[in-house]
């Protein structure tokens, strides 16, 4: 009962999730596949994925325990921070301090888990920006 439950969930949220992308504006110049796409292809896997789990729910689902969906609120709460840092602390330090708390509660050690985030957050900015050439929130360092 629980699957059909979250697949129904996951189904309602695809739909929107399609439906706000259609609702995106696209200039008279913008290249053939537009900024529509990416979002709906999204939005259609999570709507097969949620219709999987309605039509064949698992029969003795198991969930997990408390200090389970504990750490899973907490990494939510982390990514939620992240979103309101980002402006504030810029791109570089906000993912480095996520990436390294993620990395500390996945395994890392207390050495490792900070030169991940790091290294996360460096590797990151510059595939996007230097690559790519994307910009990406500066902070007080000017990243």
């Amino acid at each position: 009962m629980s699957d059909r439950v979250l697949g129904g969930c996951g189904l309602l949220l695809a739909f929107f999730y399609i439906w706000q992308a259609t609702q995106i504006r696209v200039s008279f110049i913008s290249d053939p596949l537009g900024p529509k796409s990416f979002p709906i292809i999204i939005g259609a896997m999570l709507g097969l994925a949620s219709l999987y789990m309605i039509l064949r729910p698992d029969p003795e689902p198991v969930w997990p325990r408390f200090a389970r969906l504990f750490e899973i609120a907490v990494a939510v709460a982390v990514l939620a921070a992240y979103a309101m840092l980002l402006p504030e602390l810029g791109f570089v330090i906000s993912t480095a301090l996520a990436a390294a708390f993620l990395s500390w509660r996945l395994g890392a050690g207390p050495i490792a888990a900070p030169v991940a985030g790091i290294g996360i957050s460096l590797g990151i900015y510059a595939v996007f920006h230097l690559i790519l050439g994307l910009s990406l929130a500066r902070g007080p360092l000017g990243l």
